[in-house]
This record gives C-alpha cells, structure tokens and sequence, in this order.
C-alpha cells in the first residue's frame, strides 16, 4: 500500500476580474499506509480541492503533495478516486466496466475475469454482469463505480463523497459494504464528506477542516474494536464525538455563509 503526505499546501485561484480566492492555506497532513481517513468541514472549504491535488488532477499553488515519498505531479494508476455522479462507461457493460482498468493494464483474460467475479461478489452484483449502468438504480451504479475503482487495484483511494446522492437507506447499506471490501483489501483511503455520521462510521480519523481558506483545526481519533455497523452511531462513544466535531463545525459553517 502507500501513505500520503501534504506538505505546506496553499491553493489559490486567481482571475484577472475577480479577486484571488484562498482554497488552502499552508495545509499539512500525514496518512499513513493502510489508514482509512475521512475529512469533514464545511461547504467550499476545500475538501474536494484537496483531493484533486492528490489525483494530480490540479497543482498547488505553493506546497507539495507526496504519495511514498515521491512528488505528486501528474494522475497515476498508484492513486484511484470515486466521485458522487457515476462515472462510468455507459457503453459497457457492468463487467467491461469493471476489467477495463485490468485489461489496461495487461492482466491475462483468465485472472482479469477472476478479478472481476471477486468484486462482483463483493459488491453483490453477481447476477448484473451483462447489464448495462442505464438498466441499474443510481446505488446500483455507485457499487459498480466502488468495484471498478477497487479491481484497477490502485494504492491509495480518494473518494469524494461518493454517496451523497443516494437516498438515506442505500447510503446506510453502501457505507457498511464500502467498509467490509475495505477491511478485505485494507487501502489506504482519504474520504470527503459533509456527514459527520458517516465520517465517525468509516474513519480511523476524522479530520475536521475550517471555513475557507480551508485547514485542519482538529483531528478526531476513531477507536473501534472488531467490524463497525451503523448501529454505532447511537452509542454514546460516537454521540461525544458527533457533539464535538458538530461544535467545531457550527462557527466554521456560519464563517463559510458570510464569505
């Protein structure tokens, strides 16, 4: 697997008719290999900024992003991302959907369909194979999305609130199989969201950022032992949390509103 390191970040955008805008301010962060990390704040914070910096989808402005110690420069099949629309290819069909990164990369025609009936399994879509992603409901294509990303065997993971558009019981049922294919492959993982419930159910650590120019203000470590069910969200261990990442977060929201 692989750790990642933010060093320094400053994001700015600049347009000669508008102001420059600060994304990210001197931002530093170390995951470390095999880590599943979520960060939460608020809305233009930054957050999804920060993974494209890691994607190497966008450069800093001044700072660096390193994945194993070497420069983030440009995308790289080290690193996979999950976006929330569904990006897939709407012309193939679920398994071509799903070889295709396997198949890039040269894996023989036998392990490529192994590879593919495994995350099949795991995402419960065995009997979908030859669908096509317009003939499956929008939790349907996420689970594809998750099986793609996961089969293209990246070292690192960064998702970008992938179930924010799923209805509040498919996300519930994502988050636990997101969690059980990561307790079987154990990827490092940088997670987005805007939901502290789902942060405190999927992170090791939560990393709670500031209105922009976004940076960590606080980080939350997460202690669970053995498999995690949303049931733990009521538990009084999760409440204190959720209590004191929602404080945090009160003031940084109303700062986002007035800028």
């Amino acid at each position: 697997m692989a750790s990642l390191s933010i060093n320094n970040v400053t994001l700015e955008f600049s347009d000669r008719k508008q102001p420059t805008v600060t994304a990210l301010d001197d931002l530093s962060l170390d995951i470390p290999d095999r880590q599943f990390e979520v960060i939460v704040g608020p809305s233009g914070c930054g957050k999804s900024s920060l993974l494209y910096l890691l994607a190497g989808l966008s450069e800093p402005t001044s700072g660096e992003c390193r994945i194993d110690g070497k420069l983030i420069e440009e995308p790289g099949a080290d690193r996979g991302m999950v976006f929330q629309s569904y990006t897939l290819f709407p012309w193939l069909t679920v398994r071509k959907n799903i070889e295709f990164g396997p198949r890039l990369r040269g894996m023989t025609v036998s392990d490529c369909a192994n590879t593919v009936d495994r995350f099949l399994r795991y995402v419960h879509l065995e009997d979908f194979g030859d669908y096509y992603p317009k003939q499956l409901s929008g939790g349907m294509r996420q689970r594809v999305a998750l099986a793609r990303t996961f089969a293209n065997d990246p070292k690192v993971l960064l998702m970008d609130e992938p179930f924010g558009a799923l209805d509040s019981q498919t996300r519930t049922v994502m988050q636990e199989l997101l969690l059980d294919i990561w307790n079987k492959d154990q990827k490092t993982v940088l997670f987005v969201t805007h939901d502290i419930d789902e942060a405190l159910l999927l992170g090791n650590k939560v990393h709670v950022m500031s209105a922009r120019p976004g940076q960590i203000i606080e980080t939350i470590d997460v202690e669970v032992k053995g498999p995690r069910k949303v049931e733990l969200i009521t538990s009084d261990y999760f409440v204190e949390h959720k209590r004191r990442i929602m404080g945090l977060l009160h003031d940084e929201v109303i700062k986002a509103m007035k800028s």
